[in-house]
């Protein structure tokens, strides 16, 4: 474990800048364009699908995913993502892996990626911890992706923190009652909805070549009728955008076009 000595100018934007922030791992990785990534701890099949192309997609395009190593959207940004890839933020110290059953996870971010955190070794992760650790994931990404949540839940004090710091937010796009806070942020404008992966890792990414989804392949997928929570799980966001331009028709828990 070692001490940051060098400013991170993304952090000026926190309430405080940190007295002490401690690193094991790659520190270059804080030179990198990076998105940060938050949600709940018990996501649905479809936003961990989503989060995982996601963050596979950013890391391949050479953006840097930061969350904060706990169980759900997390876990599956930094697995996404690769752990050479990832910056996780924890709400403890170096030394100690929290969650225990994040523990494989965490080790290989800091044999390959990077760790951080505002506590010394040994301090076991609080209630207050949390929030600060919280404030610093937001605070290192460009913008904040939200990748599911409730209403009441511990990833709205993330957005609180994005809405004080001027970030911009994006949600992804779901199902009338299910993440209802995303939803309402998407209602009330606080928020932007991610209905194409590769048009939001383009615009982030200083790659010239990015890896596109065909997008012709959800119109031949549908040609064959398939269920509703196939196509979900195999395409997410395009099942939305396609139904509501209308290109397919949902009957009876069946695609048509």
């Amino acid at each position: 474990m070692n001490l940051v000595q060098c400013e991170i100018p993304e952090l000026l934007s926190m309430k405080s800048y940190p007295k002490q922030l401690f690193y094991d791992g790659k520190l270059d990785l804080l030179n990198r364009v990076k998105i940060s990534i938050v949600g709940s701890r018990k996501p649905t099949k479809y936003s961990r699908e989503q989060i995982q192309k996601l963050s596979s997609s950013l890391s391949k395009n050479g953006i840097c995913v930061v969350s904060g190593g706990a169980m759900g959207i997390d876990a599956t940004a930094h697995t996404g993502a690769g752990a050479s890839e990832t910056i996780a933020v924890l709400p403890c110290g170096i030394d100690l892996r929290y969650p225990l059953v994040n523990k494989n996870l965490l080790n290989d971010i800091q044999k390959s990626g990077l760790l951080l955190s505002q506590f010394e070794s040994g301090y076991s992760a609080t209630p207050w911890s949390f929030v600060v650790r919280n404030e610093l994931v937001v605070a290192l990404g460009e913008v904040l992706v939200v990748g599911e949540a409730d209403i009441n839940s511990g990833t709205m004090r993330s957005v609180e923190f994005a809405l004080k710091m001027g970030k911009e937010i994006f949600v992804l796009p779901q199902r009338l009652g299910e993440s209802n806070a995303t939803n309402q942020l998407a209602k009330e404008h606080k928020a932007k909805v991610i209905y194409d992966i590769d048009e939001f890792v383009a615009k982030f990414s200083k790659c010239q070549n990015i890896q596109p989804l065909k997008k012709d392949d959800f119109i031949e997928f549908c040609s064959a009728n398939p269920t509703y929570d196939e196509a979900l799980a195999k395409f997410g966001a395009k099942v939305f955008e396609y139904e509501l331009s209308g290109k397919i028709i949902i009957e009876k828990g069946k695609i048509f076009l």
